[in-house]
């Protein structure tokens, strides 16, 4: 006997890719349990699975920065903050905060697949005897248009969003005129893939190759150092609303046009901001 819920969960994370370096990810989490019926006559109450899978999730990989611990280049020591963790390709960070802010993944290259295999068998262990194994599907939205991913960290939020590096897949939705925009969404879209965003009040060291940032936060002490041609730096913190707003201002003031962004974070939400062109 089996049990599914589509569209159980989303998780948002950043992770380290040894061909294109930091990376942001947004994936929808399906979820199949399947073993015995209980007396009840049910495998696993519904009203119990989404709170039961998503805790999980919540509390382990989303919001993290996901490390390939046997990628060439990688090594990864304690330090005061917690953990500290460097790379040397295809570009070299530092990146350093409390342990629970790094997934460390004992592979060669993070792969969604194979890490949804390794969250279902944690899932696994923890689930009542009758369930015999939870599999989880993590997959990316399918976007008819622009899409980017950026990693960022909101030192000032409560929650997980503070962790210096984590990161969004999100589509992008440039207007003017009242009508989209698809070459600037590309062009946009393309300039912003893969960066760092950041607040320019948290930068601590900048030449004309690197970009060092820190900040404390609730969970601890973070920083990062990478190269300065990964970053976009922003007056304001990194919210979506901001980057909105930003993007909204740039994008009008260069095409001397009013235009409207919608700027998402991950699935299904975000922002929207509009600026004048003169």
């Amino acid at each position: 006997m089996a049990l599914f819920v589509k569209q159980l969960s989303h998780i948002d994370v950043s992770l380290w890719c040894p061909q294109r370096g930091l990376v942001g990810a947004s994936w929808q989490v399906d979820a199949c349990l399947e073993g015995e019926l209980g007396e009840d006559g049910m495998l696993f109450d519904f009203g119990r699975v989404k709170p039961f899978i998503k805790k999980s999730l919540d509390a382990g990989v989303d919001h993290t920065l996901l490390m390939p611990t046997r990628a060439v280049g990688v090594s990864i020591e304690e330090c005061v903050e917690g953990l500290c963790i460097r790379t040397t390709a295809p570009y070299p960070i530092e990146v350093r905060g409390p342990a629970r802010a790094f997934t460390l993944v004992d592979v060669e290259h993070i792969e969604p697949a194979a890490l949804a295999v390794s969250l279902g068998e944690e899932l696994t262990r923890t689930c009542p005897e009758n369930v015999e194994r939870v599999s989880l599907t993590l997959s990316n939205e399918v976007i008819d248009g622009a899409a980017y991913g950026y990693s960022h960290g909101l030192k000032r939020h409560d929650g997980n969003c503070q962790r210096i590096a984590h990161g969004h897949r999100s589509r992008l939705e440039i207007l003017q005129h009242g009508e989209r925009q698809p070459a600037l969404e590309a062009r946009w879209a393309a300039w912003l893939d893969n960066r760092y965003l950041l607040e320019r009040a948290d930068i601590v060291y900048q030449d004309e190759q690197t970009l060092a940032c820190r900040y404390e936060a609730g969970e601890g002490r973070f920083a990062l150092s990478l190269p300065l041609e990964r970053c976009a730096v922003l007056d304001t913190p990194t919210t979506v609303e901001n980057i909105a707003r930003w993007l909204a201002e740039r994008i009008a003031r260069e095409t001397q046009t009013p235009t409207r962004v919608n700027a998402f974070e991950g699935f299904n939400k975000g922002a929207t901001a509009e600026s004048g062109g003169a």
